[in-house]
């Protein structure tokens, strides 16, 4: 795994989860700091999917031409070797500033 970046997406494979956790394998966008994705073997993401209820700390993205939520309210710490193709890249502005007013 090359250098890992916040604001990509990865297909990121969740299993096994357990109860209301989010399952399967499906984009994920890093949330964790570059300094952290440089020194630590994990990364912080947060799933994105195109179903699920709105909510306020679930910003809406248009992602490879399709709406979806990033799911702020499922983040997860996984080892990068959960991580496959990079997708591609949400910017900052779209879900930072959410994911500081939840965290405040």
């Amino acid at each position: 795994m090359g250098v890992v970046r916040r604001g990509e997406v990865y297909w990121v494979n969740l299993d096994p989860t357990i109860g209301t956790e989010i399952k399967k394998t499906r984009p994920a966008l890093v949330i964790s700091p570059d300094d952290l994705n440089a020194a630590l073997p994990r990364v912080i993401i947060a799933p994105l999917t195109s179903q699920g209820q709105p909510l306020g700390c679930r910003p809406e993205v248009s992602f490879a031409g399709k709406p979806a939520r990033i799911l702020l309210d499922q983040l997860r710490s996984v080892d990068k070797r959960r991580l496959a193709e990079k997708m591609g890249e949400i910017g900052l502005a779209a879900w930072h500033s959410v994911l500081l007013e939840m965290l405040s």
